[in-house]
């Protein structure tokens, strides 16, 4: 689960992280009247989207007096930012984040995340703050130090220590960067937070360490434990499919291909979305209904695929081990009936019930196509969607 910046830093700072002061405003009055009571007489205006480049994309504003904050915000607000991030869509911009001005010297990059090669949270850091640090890793990864933390002990002050001399800090920066280390090391381990990047991590004219931006991404499967976090989810930010599967306990990813793909279990799911590419075309989303979903669920699931107006053909792949293919079957042939289905489908059962779902999918005298294995699939309804253009 994703939270905007000025949520971010909210919370952030709760644990002693130091942030800029600042407060979100909804209308440009708003703005005007946050800035009003922030020390002046540098102001920044920033909107408020899931998504990151926004200064790029004209989404973050130096001011320099409180009508202009107001004028700011009046013209950010409602405008659809576009990014690298967004996509040529954009999200459009329903709040802003007012803040105060800072003295930047240097602009660093900090970062934490679960490690998977390694099973442990890991510090990355770099001196190449304020850029994409993924542009930094393909061109320079020199440039990015990885702190691993042993679980077993935590973070101590030695890891603060490392990462603050690898990024070149000196004297009273190198005690408040390892204070700033280990506050977000317990904010992220204490809130169960997936990542959490502070681009940049900039150092002050006056010496102080402080986060000018909070990225911060939460483990969605441990949300009942922090029902306040939860409060925190702005679905406006979301796709609407997305929180419409998550309603009916679907796996729901939207992605920008033009193959639906529905498929039981998350392996498999990514399997078929890999051969999918393999053999010239793309997945529009990636969908796991789970291993026991029920023919309700399925017909849903099937739905929710038919909503995006990209998707040009469906491949429905289910192998049934707990799942019946009858059971799929039965969901697919009344979700394609209730749709009036109008692109090709092909699929692919294996498993329980496997002739019993071949045999519902064969009688309903809808269009549908059988594959024997995924890679028969695959070039099947690849085939059918570039004949069907």
């Amino acid at each position: 689960m994703n939270i905007h910046e000025y949520q971010a830093k909210t919370v952030l700072a709760k644990y002693g992280v130091a942030v800029p002061r600042g407060g979100v405003a909804y209308t440009a009055e708003e703005a005007q009247a946050v800035a009003k009571i922030l020390p002046g007489p540098v102001w920044v205006v920033k909107a408020q989207i899931h998504a990151g480049g926004r200064g790029k994309g004209g989404g973050v504003k130096v001011v320099k007096s409180l009508d202009d904050a107001r004028e700011t915000a009046r013209k950010m607000l409602g405008m659809t930012l576009v990014t690298h991030q967004t996509g040529p869509q954009g999200k459009v911009v329903k709040r802003v984040y007012v803040e105060e001005g800072c003295d930047i010297k240097r602009e660093l990059y900090l970062g934490m995340l679960v490690d998977r090669a390694t099973g442990r949270l890991t510090l990355m850091a770099s001196t190449e703050g304020g850029m994409d640090i993924e542009e930094v890793a393909a061109k320079t990864p020199e440039k990015i130090i990885k702190v691993a933390i042993d679980p077993a002990i935590g973070i101590q002050a030695f890891h603060g220590r490392k990462i603050a001399f690898a990024l070149g800090l000196e004297g009273k920066q190198v005690g408040e960067a390892t204070r700033f280390v280990a506050s977000l090391y317990h904010a992220f381990t204490d809130l169960d937070m997936s990542l959490c990047e502070i681009n940049p991590l900039v150092v002050t004219g006056d010496g102080r360490v402080m986060a000018l931006d909070a990225k911060v991404n939460f483990d969605e499967n441990a949300l009942f434990r922090h029902k306040d976090v939860e409060e925190l989810r702005d679905e406006d930010e979301e796709d609407p499919s997305e929180i419409e599967a998550g309603k009916h306990g679907l796996n729901y990813i939207r992605l920008n291909g033009s193959i639906g793909c529905m498929v039981n279990g998350a392996g498999l799911a990514m399997a078929t979305m890999d051969i999918i590419q393999l053999y010239g075309s793309s997945p529009a989303n990636f969908l796991d209904v789970g291993g026991g979903a029920t023919k309700e669920r399925v017909t849903t699931a099937f739905k929710i695929i038919l909503a995006d107006p990209n998707v040009e053909g469906i491949l429905v792949n289910i192998f049934g081990g707990i799942m019946r293919c009858d059971v799929i079957a039965e969901g697919v042939v009344a979700a394609a009936r209730e749709v009036s289905l109008h692109v090709p489908l092909v699929v692919r059962l294996e498993g329980t019930n496997v002739e019993l779902g071949k045999k519902i999918l064969a009688q309903s005298g809808l269009p549908i196509v059988s594959a024997d294995n995924l890679d028969d699939a695959a070039k099947k309804i690849v085939k059918a969607v570039k004949e069907a253009q």
